[in-house]
């Protein structure tokens, strides 16, 4: 007897990976796009990667994956396993997703267009600084951001060293850098947008801080949530925007480049509502 059409279907894979990666709520947002635009073939799972592992995995995929969306800490390390590089992602210094092409993997940054697009949705059309904290992959999309929102940047980091090593991006994206050493990260409040991009707890000493002046509040951590930052900044009446916000956004563009199809917003943005 031969196969039903069932059997005989191929799925199309794609997955996150990352370390931790345990407690991704990228293959909820996906494959929940997957299944309202009808694409019953494809399946999206979550892969626990390092970056000394990275290469050799990608390097093992076979033809059946189609996409890779990539978190800490294999953003950087990503372009040197791409065949080709998206020269906003080259500038920037870092990829968040790996697209396979008939030439082999695409590198590609949508964290950047996905941070502007949850700024946008808190009324953040332009602005003319904002504060970011961290100096890893997700803050140079920040600095990506600010650059598409017109504004100079204040960085924050642990290691005065990050600051010199964001320099290049800046000035590839023509964005003024600053710095502003870690033991003076209670001025960050003054900025009129702060973009927190530091692991969960670095900067739970901004619950303390003084947030009278109601910036909008962008902290990219979404497990835990709120973090101490966000819940001080809200009490105060700040606007926030949370990880999950970014999580979708990047999501939704990586789904297009993944499929090529048209993503459905409103269900994936529904996958998050749990969280």
């Amino acid at each position: 007897m031969g196969a039903g059409p069932e059997e005989r279907r191929q799925v199309v894979r794609a997955a996150v990976l990352g370390q931790p990666v345990s407690h991704s709520r990228s293959p909820a947002i996906h494959n929940a796009g997957y299944a309202a635009a009808g694409l019953r073939d494809w399946s999206y799972t979550a892969i626990e990667c390092g970056t000394d592992e990275l290469a050799g995995l990608v390097a093992g995929l076979g033809t059946d994956w189609a996409g890779l969306s990539l978190t800490m800490p294999l953003k950087e390390v990503a372009l040197t396993v791409a065949a080709m590089v998206d020269p906003f992602a080259a500038a920037i210094g870092a990829a968040n997703t790996l697209v396979r092409r008939a030439y082999g993997w695409h590198a590609y940054n949508t964290d950047a267009p996905g941070m502007v697009r949850a700024l946008l949705e808190a009324g953040v059309a332009r602005t003319p600084a904002l504060a970011v904290l961290g100096g890893g992959g997700t803050a140079r999309a920040a600095i990506a951001a600010a650059a598409a929102l017109s504004a100079d940047v204040t960085l924050y980091t642990r290691r005065p060293e990050a600051y010199e090593e964001l320099l290049p991006v800046a000035a590839a994206l023509d964005v003024d850098l600053a710095h502003a050493p870690w033991d003076s990260l209670a001025g960050c409040t003054a900025f009129p947008v702060v973009i927190s991009t530091v692991p969960k707890g670095a900067a739970d000493s901004l619950a303390v801080a003084d947030w009278s002046g109601r910036p909008v509040v962008f902290d990219a951590i979404y497990e835990p949530w709120p973090t101490p930052l966000a819940a001080a900044a809200q009490a105060a009446g700040c606007a926030i925007v949370s990880g999950l916000d970014l999580l979708l956004w990047q999501a939704v563009d990586q789904f297009e480049l993944f499929t090529e199809v048209k993503a459905p917003v409103d269900a994936m943005r529904a996958a998050l509502r749990p969280a």
